[in-house]
């Protein structure tokens, strides 16, 4: 009967650790997306600062090109790297919970099998296909 919960709990633990390395592998694929698009502002802003205040600006919707100020663009690219450097700092603080819970999970599943051995041995013996 022990042994009967024991294998449940296992079973529960594992389900939360997928979980939970499912999810942190999607904050770190938002971070590095976050990433891209922060450096594609910075780089755009670089290279409009370089131009003179009377050159024409071309903003790009769609297949389209409207003309824009240089300020708006640049204060467009500003907004970009800012919004970005937040959503970073957000996904941060989620990896690091993730990180955490992952930690615990670990924890509990070590205790569990240091608790039953038979249960480690089973799974040991397990061949995965």
């Amino acid at each position: 009967m022990a042994d009967e919960a024991n294998r449940t709990a296992f079973l529960e633990i594992q389900g939360r650790m997928i979980e939970l390395t499912g999810k942190l592998k999607q904050v770190q694929n938002q971070m590095r997306n976050k990433e891209g698009e922060k450096k594609r502002a910075f780089l755009t802003l670089e290279e409009l600062c370089q131009l003179s205040d009377d050159t024409n600006t071309y903003k790009s919707i769609g297949r389209t090109f409207v003309l824009e100020p240089k300020s708006a663009l640049m204060s467009e690219q500003e907004q970009k790297q800012k919004d970005s450097e937040s959503a970073i700092a957000s996904l941060q603080t989620s990896k690091e919970y993730l990180e955490k819970q992952i930690a615990e999970v670990e924890n509990n599943m070590r205790e569990l099998l240091q608790q039953d051995p038979g249960l480690a041995r089973q799974i040991m013996s397990m061949s995965v296909i």
